[in-house]
């Protein structure tokens, strides 16, 4: 079987095709397709609370072009979902109703708590019994998980992003109720290990030269990291550190985010998985065409 993912956030929209296969008792996953397209849905929302007519034409385009891409490759099943850039947009539902009617594409449009459930889907192979702060700093929204002893005890969606603080100072107001959700659910853990999970991140990971994706991330590489991208110019960041151009400006603004969530647990190292929401859409595709007793296998 094979399955894809749109995932519509606010600083671009990606696209995954994957198939499903089963050998000797066990269901992997096999990544056919990956494509990102920089469409930066949420400097539009953030700014003027729409869409404009422009990035309307360049999104309906683009879910063309991934339709094709999912009729070639012959997908059996599929989820689209939209996060803070459309549900903030006063036209996002009204584009997502003419893609439907034009195209036949389907979108859902979720909330944070939804959202913050699929990421969390994905994460399954790297939560064991001890307890976990998971950090998710999307262009519009920031999820933060917390685990402790193998289950999810509390999770809660923050609007602070990179797209959303692009070019302006990080809201005290968002930054406390990160800290004051922080201190009530972890405030009393002896060790808290972080889960990290978002393009930026990964970045970051990449950027810190580690070379094993399991291995854990200091917190003072992070620093370090922070450190060489602020001293650097953005036409710097893209030619010396071989930086998108969309994600040279925004890494900035999401690393503080993560390092004020990662301060305030105290937590010194941090996981990078590299996955996230379309990871956690295909899972919940494969649950939903193969019934839930079947996804503890390995994921890839």
């Amino acid at each position: 079987m094979k399955l894809a993912a749109i995932d519509i956030g606010s600083n671009a929209v990606r696209l995954q095709v994957t198939q499903v296969h089963y050998f000797r008792g066990k269901y992997t996953f096999k990544k056919l397709e990956y494509l990102r397209f920089p469409l930066r849905l949420g400097r539009d929302v953030f700014l003027k609370k729409e869409i404009s007519q422009e990035n309307k034409i360049r999104f309906k385009e683009l879910m063309k072009a991934f339709q094709i891409l999912i009729n070639l490759y012959g997908v059996d099943d599929y989820m689209a979902c939209a996060t803070s850039a459309m549900r903030e947009s006063e036209n996002g539902k009204e584009i997502v109703k003419e893609v439907r009617n034009d195209l036949g594409l389907k979108i859902r449009i979720i909330d944070g708590n939804t959202e913050a459930a699929l990421i969390n889907k994905s994460l399954g192979n790297h939560i064991d019994h001890k307890t976990y702060l998971h950090i998710d700093v999307g262009g519009g929204s920031t999820e933060l998980n917390v685990y402790k002893k193998g289950l999810k005890v509390s999770s809660k969606s923050f609007k602070i992003g990179s797209v959303r603080t692009l070019d302006k100072a990080l809201p005290e107001s968002a930054l406390r109720q990160i800290r004051s959700f922080i201190t009530n659910h972890l405030s009393l853990e002896k060790t808290v290990t972080g889960i990290g999970t978002g393009g930026n991140i990964n970045k970051i990971f990449e950027l810190a030269r580690l070379q094993k994706r399991g291995s854990l991330l200091e917190i003072q590489k992070i620093r370090e990291v922070l450190h060489l991208l602020e001293s650097l110019s953005s036409e710097e960041r893209i030619n010396l550190l071989h930086l998108n151009e969309d994600r040279a400006d925004v890494i900035i603004p999401a690393t503080k985010i993560y390092l004020i969530a990662l301060d305030a647990a105290k937590i010194q190292k941090i996981k990078v998985p590299d996955l996230g929401l379309k990871d956690g859409m295909l899972l919940d595709l494969f649950e939903k065409n193969y019934g839930t007793e079947n996804t503890n296998f390995p994921y890839r």
